[in-house]
């Protein structure tokens, strides 16, 4: 397999509700898609960095840079035995793990695509047929609104709430949360918002039976995670500062964590995610697929990815209509009564490119040459 053309293009999706972090609050989202063809076949990558560089060093713009003059060039026209090859034709960039997988999960469609068989067949996955499926809530402008959402997300068959938390906005909330709904599986999630002086505070938070609690402390952080979680009851997630196998490996010796969020961008692609996977599911570790506000095809990558075997405990994939009035393929990802999203079985990720709308609402295109 040889990449014959390797296409950028930036598109602008407002979101149907703010979405609000620790770090920032999120109104309209602008994503970088690749399109990478060979022997005329397609296939397609989403790169999940956001607007600006909060939740990791990556942004939209940097990310563009680094595919159009790193990235792309390193592997166009080379060739390939297979998709498992990109990420090591670009491992010696420093970082930047977001652009890389941008790329390499599109390599992914496309050899899926030219085989004619499904993408999650090709990673291996395969071990449901319905992924479960949560919600991740954002920081609302009153607790009132925060438990009208869940009602909602509740109603809507979703099997797992997430509620972001910071300082200030925290175990009140919890208590008001657990209190309105006490039987709920229900987890918050940080975004390394506090330090570990914060340990006696977070204490608080074993009251309320949550799930986990995501990425406490630092982005970059495992051994204080380590010394949080020993002082804890409730299980450490960890997220952002797991970027490869070897990091989720040292959380394991370490027992920084009880469970671990596998984001594919995050990771660089399916083949480190894959491997991460393997290191959390031999140490009994369970893993679950983390979510970035991703478009369509992002959210079908990530449907893909959570047919591994280890991922056990409801994701953050949500229906599309949660975050956008029209998504970029078709049929739209919906859920079942259930709380459930059914695998596709079509060639590659498994839906069709709206290319009309995709026309539409993108602001920038470039082919590498």
């Amino acid at each position: 397999m040889r990449l014959e053309h390797i296409t950028l293009r930036q598109i602008r999706m407002p979101l149907v509700h703010f979405f609000e972090t620790s770090f920032s609050r999120t109104y309209e989202r602008r994503i970088i898609l690749v399109e990478v063809e060979s022997q005329g076949a397609t296939g397609w990558g989403e790169v999940t960095v956001g607007e600006n560089p909060f939740y990791n060093e990556e942004w939209t713009e940097s990310a563009w840079l680094i595919l159009r003059d790193f990235v792309a060039p390193r592997v166009k026209g080379r060739d390939l035995a297979g998709a498992a090859d990109v990420a090591p034709l670009t491992a010696h960039i420093r970082g930047h793990r977001m652009a890389r997988g941008g790329l390499e999960t599109a390599v992914w469609d496309l050899e899926a695509r030219m085989a004619g068989i499904p993408l999650w067949r090709h990673i291996g996955g395969g071990a449901r047929r319905e992924i479960p499926c949560g919600v991740s809530i954002g920081i609302q402008d009153s607790v009132e609104q925060l438990l009208e959402k869940i009602e909602h997300e509740l109603a809507d068959g979703y099997q797992r709430i997430k509620i972001k938390i910071k300082p200030g906005w925290d175990v009140d909330v919890v208590r008001r949360v657990r209190e309105r709904f006490p039987t709920i599986k229900l987890m918050a999630d940080a975004n390394s918002a506090y330090t570990l002086a914060d340990a006696a505070h977070l204490r608080k938070l074993d009251d309320f039976y949550l799930m986990m609690i995501e990425q406490p402390l630092g982005h970059d952080d495992i051994i204080d995670h380590a010394e949080l979680q020993a002082q804890l009851q409730t299980p450490l997630c960890l997220d952002e500062c797991i970027r490869t196998a070897r990091h989720a490996a040292q959380a394991v010796k370490m027992r920084a964590c009880g469970i671990i969020n596998i984001k594919l961008g995050r990771v660089g692609g399916f083949a480190e995610a894959r491997r991460v996977h393997d290191v959390a599911q031999a140490a009994g570790i369970p893993v679950w697929c983390g979510g970035m506000l991703e478009a369509g095809v992002g959210r079908a990558h990530n449907i893909a990815l959570a047919t591994l075997p280890n991922f056990v405990l409801p994701g953050d994939v949500s229906a599309s209509k949660r975050y956008w009035k029209r998504d970029i393929i078709q049929p739209a990802v919906e859920t079942t009564a259930q709380g459930t999203i059914a695998i596709p079985d079509g060639p590659g990720f498994g839906y069709t490119l709206d290319r009309e709308y995709l026309r539409g609402i993108t602001i920038r295109e470039e082919t590498v040459s």
